[in-house]
């Protein structure tokens, strides 16, 4: 599939399973107490202004700190440097940044190139004007011409309110209603798409303070299984129709739950077969995976198409739609007309400085060749992750989706939890309570060693991890699987 690519090897996603199944039939592998409470006082005594800043930051904050990434146990840190492949914090430690801002930055944080760019708009018009620049422009004739499914674009605040828009061009476009998604995706935190999070099968569980009608037309199949996909497009024909099928796609919660690598292209031949809408939720996966995403990596050519995350290089107002002229139609900016128009806006949206950021990171990602370097950084983390497994034979399972790196450890999001047996519920949450704590603690003894991760399960690798960060990297994974005992 070429070079250009962040993937070069699609992973073996039915061992990927067999891995996991066995991982979950086992207690889970912790760190050893006493090293884990050396971990703790660690804390304590190298972030101490990290903690007293937190705790007066709880004072008019809920929880603490605003954004959810940066829950992290025994407490959130405050960082106040971000460059290349590093983080500092308030303290002055600095760490290997495998966060990534949760996905932005290929090229690595804060580049130079981008920054003087955008110092230059700043100079001139300012950040936001509320009126048309150039480079909303630039950005969008950027994306139109490396996108198979992108006959236009509309930049937006979020990836959250890209999906909002891209259901309601679905049913406009299609005159129908239902909305089916995999389970275990996340799909931003609109109302009808808290449904089915993290783990398939759970439908409303974590929908709290959400009406139920909000989601009755919401539907989740369980990932890999195209026959149950089928059965609810077959369903729907008598209640509605489907207006689209919405994915991630190289998987659930970004490839956490690994797809078949012909799965997408069977999705596109049942939208077709029953007049349904495909939506590719590729807000981790554009400019990641490629250059034209996953779409151009899978070779299937999805109706809508939402961004979010790179589309603005790690500044704000990251989020945007883009499809075929037929739906983008719906998306018609103004007043006036007589084609019925899908309401979106937002007074950020599409700003200068967003635009610009965007812009100029999407054009130096190009020029670097970033996507295939920064897979490269995640084949080789994974790989030494793998070694490290087998060497201290613990049950874990590294896999990856090139720069998307998944770690396994506790398998929190794999423990079966179906609302449709509610008998096994509490079980299956005590399962998660147990697993997640372990998960929660293996996050902590990597940032204890200077490592920053996504919950201690997920990393993002850039052009900036060179081959030596990566080592570096890797012994200081080793020095937490040193020090792993199986719980009872």
């Amino acid at each position: 599939m070429g070079n250009n690519f962040a993937i070069s090897e699609y992973h073996d996603v039915q061992e990927i399973y067999t891995r996991v199944e066995k991982l979950l039939a086992l207690p889970v592998y912790r760190v050893k107490r006493d090293k884990m409470q050396e971990y703790l006082d660690r804390f304590d005594s190298n972030c101490a202004k990290s903690k007293a800043m937190i705790d007066e930051a709880k004072q008019y904050i809920p929880g603490g700190v605003q954004h959810n990434l940066a829950f992290n146990y025994p407490f959130p840190l405050v960082f106040t440097k971000a460059e290349d492949a590093w983080l500092y914090d308030l303290d002055g430690n600095r760490y290997i940044d495998f966060l990534q801002a949760g996905g932005p930055t290929v090229l690595g944080s804060n580049p130079p190139a981008i920054k003087e760019k955008v110092k230059n708009l700043l100079d001139t018009c300012g950040p936001v004007t509320g009126l048309f620049h150039e480079y909303e422009m630039k950005i969008a004739e950027f994306i139109c011409k490396r996108y198979p499914g992108v006959d236009k674009f509309r930049m937006l605040g979020s990836g959250t309110e890209g999906v909002m828009a891209a259901i309601r061009v679905a049913r406009l476009s299609t005159g129908k209603k239902k909305i089916i998604k995999l389970g275990g995706a996340y799909h931003g935190w609109s109302d009808q798409m808290v449904y089915g999070m993290r783990i398939p099968g759970t439908g409303r569980f974590e929908a709290h303070g959400i009406p139920a009608s909000c989601s009755k037309h919401t539907q989740e199949a369980f990932p890999n299984k195209i026959k149950a996909i089928e059965k609810l497009l077959k369903r729907n024909r008598l209640v509605g129709g489907t207006a689209a099928v919405i994915v991630e796609p190289v998987g659930p919660e970004s490839g956490t739950r690994p797809i078949d690598q012909d799965y997408n292209k069977k999705i596109r031949e049942l939208c077709d077969k029953y007049g349904a809408l495909l939506i590719f939720d590729e807000v981790v996966t554009a400019f990641r995976i490629g250059l034209n995403g996953a779409q151009g990596y899978f070779g299937v050519v999805p109706d809508l198409t939402v961004f979010g995350k790179v589309v603005a290089g790690g500044y704000p107002s990251a989020g945007g739609l883009g499809g075929l002229d037929k739906h983008m139609d719906y998306l018609t900016a103004g007043l006036g007309g007589t084609k019925k128009k899908a309401m979106v806006g937002g007074t950020l949206a599409a700003n200068p400085l967003s635009s610009a950021a965007g812009y100029y990171t999407l054009v130096e990602i190009e020029k670097q060749n970033a996507c295939a370097f920064a897979g490269k950084a995640g084949d080789r983390l994974t790989k030494g992750l793998q070694a490290l497994i087998e060497k201290y034979e613990l049950p874990y399972v590294a896999y990856n989706q090139g720069s998307i790196c998944h770690l396994e450890t506790a398998g929190t999001m794999f423990v079966d939890v179906n609302i449709k047996r509610p008998w096994t519920i509490p079980k299956s949450l005590k399962q998660i309570k147990v697993r997640k704590k372990n998960m929660e603690e293996m996050g902590a003894a990597y940032m204890a060693e200077g490592l920053v991760t996504l919950a201690g399960s997920r990393m993002y690798t850039s052009m900036a991890d060179t081959d030596e960060i990566i080592d570096e990297a890797l012994q200081r994974f080793e020095r937490v699987f040193q020090h792993i005992e199986r719980s009872e």
